[in-house]
């Protein structure tokens, strides 16, 4: 497919392989053995945005050169044994406000489809998926020294398994696939649901008070300014933690799976995504500390993952007058 094609509206909500998105989209609803199925209430209406979400939909960059963040990474999240809440029940993001809901584990940037998501920094990509129950179409990054990067619900892959970007590198076309996507369609913003993953577990990249932001620049992201790139190399695990890691996945159907489908230097790469997609697929809290322990750092290493030429900055979308942020 030619990569400068306009995304074609199964592209944009992630519908095709359309068997298996239907199979999916039911994990959402009843859960299945080891995922307990969502949880919504009133409260989840909090996170709809019309004035936002449709100015987006239309193709309108609705702060100019500056991304709203519709939703920040929660820092008092409800249990994962619960199951996934989009509830509003208790809340707080970096900066002690409520710009986010209970389960959320990243930072949503809230853009027109068919934008350019570019990597954050350098590194490999270790593996695309689509799970229309969570994420739709994503791509993961390895930036070595424990530090991964995700892109949620994209519209189209750019690059494959295996290559290495550079930073500022283009990476993906955004859209808004995946079950919320098409299910909100149009009262929720088209946005990336970007994670940052530090020593096996998702982090915030944004910086509490003592805190050292993942951002180059002090919690204020800013597109790659084309200086020197930075010299790293691939993440790599011991062996044995791997399998430690492995083990303590339940599914023995789900082990053999990720045990035979992975070339040996993706395997814990995938753990590590399985986990955190997943957390209660695995006996362990955390389960990626198996392959990292607690001695990963804080280190300001990421630019903001689109071009210049689209966006300068960000802001918050409760600051930009799109969303009520004080806490419930």
């Amino acid at each position: 497919m030619d990569d400068h094609a306009p995304l074609s509206i199964s592209e944009v909500f992630g519908l095709a392989p359309y068997a298996q998105t239907l199979q999916q989209a039911m994990v959402v609803f009843r859960g299945d053995p080891t995922v307990p199925p969502s949880r919504f209430d009133t409260t989840s209406l909090g996170i709809m945005t019309p004035r936002l979400s449709v100015g987006t939909w239309l193709g309108r960059r609705m702060g100019g050169r500056t991304i709203p963040l519709l939703n920040l990474f929660n820092r008092n999240p409800t249990p994962t044994s619960a199951g996934w809440s989009v509830r509003i029940t208790q809340v707080r993001d970096f900066r002690g406000k409520g710009l986010t809901y209970d389960s959320h584990n990243g930072t949503d940037f809230v853009i027109p489809p068919g934008t350019v998501a570019t990597a954050a920094g350098a590194g490999q990509v270790v593996s695309i998926r689509r799970e229309f129950n969570r994420g739709g179409l994503k791509i993961y990054l390895d930036h070595g020294r424990g530090l991964m990067t995700t892109y949620n619900h994209l519209g189209r892959a750019l690059v494959d398994v295996g290559a290495r970007v550079a930073e500022g590198e283009p990476i993906a076309l955004t859209g808004y696939s995946g079950i919320d996507g098409l299910t909100g369609f149009p009262w929720l913003a088209p946005h990336v649901h970007w994670n940052a993953i530090l020593g096996g577990v998702l982090v915030d990249p944004f910086a509490e008070p003592g805190e050292t932001s993942l951002w180059r620049q002090h919690n204020d992201p800013r597109p790659w300014d084309g200086a020197r790139p930075e010299a790293w190399s691939p993440t790599t695990f011991e062996v044995a933690r791997v399998e430690a890691m492995l083990a303590d996945l339940k599914d023995a159907t789900r082990r053999r799976a990720l045990a035979s489908s992975c070339e040996p230097w993706r395997l814990g790469h995938e753990l590590i995504i399985e986990s955190t997609v997943y957390p209660t697929r695995f006996s362990t809290e955390s389960a990626g500390k198996i392959l990292f322990g607690d001695n990963v750092p804080r280190e300001p290493r990421l630019s903001l993952p689109f071009l210049a030429r689209d966006y300068e900055g960000v802001d918050f979308a409760d600051a930009m007058g799109f969303r009520d942020a004080d806490l419930p």
